[in-house]
């Protein structure tokens, strides 16, 4: 039993160790925008493009991850696609011009969507137990990873070398993320290594309604990562100040994060805590643009909406499955869809805000979309969902390696 429970805790710092990589390459750059815009001369459309290409291929190739697995087993996959990661963040740092700076932008979105794909699969696998613990576990070191980036991006690009050298830091931290994941998380016993990745659940309505209801929390989160900051920068403020207001946002959501799934674990239903964090986020997000004085407080306020959102909704596709390889064709299909809309959202912002001149626009645009999201996850009880889950994969469907 002990050496069990060593197992687990091994498993369980790796999975967090591993996530700490997954957002700071997309998170890091919100602060940095006004210095990437002055060194390079490029728009808030254009400078959206840093954002929303990242989101776009997490979109894409969130499909492509089963098959990978399938392919290196999900251990390597997840270890290869962090340290492409780091690859690419580093390698578009050499990029002289903004089209290679962007064109190098795709492979860093390639392998966080791999990697945040396998994700929900690993738990379901490695902690079937305590899937939303499992969760909240990655769930939080992403929060966490975004919270750091956020607050040592502009400190870091003043300490040295601009905002390349920043970036490239968090390079650097998402290689010894690979590293630790392979030390740490151990083999994978009964791993899918070659089991035939499941078709997508495209005739399942309820996957499509959690995909959706994934895209507007996905949307609302990279819409105000990529600009709040901005935002506030437009009121005065300085980018430094700036990014530790985004950092305190993130910062809030990793309590957040670990406490919501622990409860979730143990009582009330996916639907409650679903609609009280979207009425959360929305009471935020007016005050920001009812009040954007009382900037601190709206970030906690923010934090604890998403804190609470980002972990359930990776804990919906476990919910609508029955098994590992299930859990992975509906967490392949809610990111695909989810990852592919809200890609578009930071460019869709940068325009509104370069065709009105400021963000009030692009911030009502998502206080409109946080209130659909109030309104669909209304319908995610949990009978719907258990109604609606995904069979388990036949035991034919897969070879020893």
């Amino acid at each position: 039993m002990d050496g069990q429970l060593r197992r687990h805790a091994r498993f369980v710092a790796a999975l967090f160790l591993v996530s700490l990589a997954l957002r700071p390459q997309i998170i890091a750059t919100a602060p940095l925008i006004p210095s990437i815009q002055s060194e390079l001369g490029i728009s808030h459309t254009v400078a959206g493009l840093l954002g929303s290409i990242p989101v776009l291929c997490m979109g894409l190739f969130a499909p492509v991850a089963a098959y990978v697995a399938g392919w290196v087993g999900a251990r390597w996959a997840i270890a290869a696609s962090v340290a492409m990661v780091a690859a690419g963040g580093l390698l578009r740092l050499a990029g002289p011009t903004t089209a290679v700076l962007i064109l190098l932008t795709v492979p860093v979105g390639i392998g966080i969507a791999v990697a945040g794909t396998l994700m929900p699969a690993v738990v379901k696998s490695r902690l079937a137990h305590r899937p939303a613990f499992g969760t909240g576990i990655y769930a939080t070191g992403i929060q966490l990873g975004a919270a750091v980036s956020a607050a040592l991006a502009v400190p870091l690009a003043h300490l040295h070398g601009g905002w390349r050298f920043s970036l490239a830091i968090f390079s650097v931290a998402a290689a010894f993320s690979a590293g630790a994941w392979l030390a740490l998380g151990g083999r994978e016993g009964r791993s899918p290594l070659r089991v035939k990745p499941p078709k997508m659940p495209l005739r399942n309505p309820t996957a499509w309604q959690v995909s959706l209801v994934f895209a507007m929390i996905a949307v609302c989160f990279y819409g105000l990562s990529a600009w709040l900051p901005d935002a506030y920068v437009e009121h005065g403020w300085s980018e430094g100040k700036a990014g530790w207001l985004l950092a305190l946002v993130q910062a809030v959501t990793v309590p957040t994060g670990l406490l919501v799934p622990w409860l979730a674990d143990r009582r009330g239903s996916r639907r409650l805590y679903l609609t009280t964090a979207a009425a959360v986020q929305m009471g935020g997000l007016l005050g920001v643009q009812l009040l954007p004085g009382a900037a601190w407080l709206w970030a906690v306020v923010l934090g604890m909406g998403i804190g609470t959102l980002f972990p359930l909704a990776m804990t919906l596709p476990l919910d609508l499955s029955h098994d590992a390889a299930a859990a992975g064709a509906v967490t392949g299909m809610m990111l695909g869809v989810g990852y592919t809309i809200t890609g578009f959202a930071p460019f869709v912002l940068g325009l509104v805000r370069d065709a009105t001149g400021s963000f009030s626009a692009s911030l009502w645009l998502i206080v409109a979309i946080e209130g659909c999201l109030l309104v669909a996850s209304t319908r995610l009880t949990h009978e719907r969902l258990h109604a609606h889950a995904q069979p388990a994969a036949p035991v034919g469907g897969a070879a020893g390696r």
